[in-house]
């Protein structure tokens, strides 16, 4: 497992790429993970759980937020277990993760310079 918060380097690229759209693309998967991340706490259908740790799996990798994408490949592969019990903790520890990415991704879109 890996420690990385958010990948530098990925994000690097995406500022590269993105240029004036960058911050945008910040606002918008802070606001999308939020969304997802209340889906994951409140949903109880095991394939809806699995369906939106899978697509936040996707957008965390897709950001450089290593941890946090495999934080959500381990919800999406426990939710198609039988049971969900214990399934709390892991998106308790998402959670947590999401907290370290939002604050590092808020200090990357305040140090951005059009």
């Amino acid at each position: 497992m890996s420690e990385i918060h958010l990948d530098l380097d990925v994000l690097s690229t995406l500022k590269e790429v993105m240029e004036d759209g960058y911050p945008e693309l910040l606002d918008t998967f802070l606001k999308d993970s939020e969304a997802r991340l209340r889906v994951l706490h409140e949903e109880t259908d095991a394939e809806m759980l699995s369906a939106t740790a899978h697509s936040f799996k996707g957008s965390s990798s897709n950001m450089g937020a290593i941890r946090l994408a495999e934080l959500c490949g381990e919800l999406e592969q426990r939710a198609r277990e039988p049971s969900l019990r214990g399934i709390e903790s892991l998106v308790n520890e998402i959670d947590s993760e999401f907290a370290h990415v939002r604050a590092l991704c808020r200090e990357e879109r305040e140090s951005f310079h059009c």
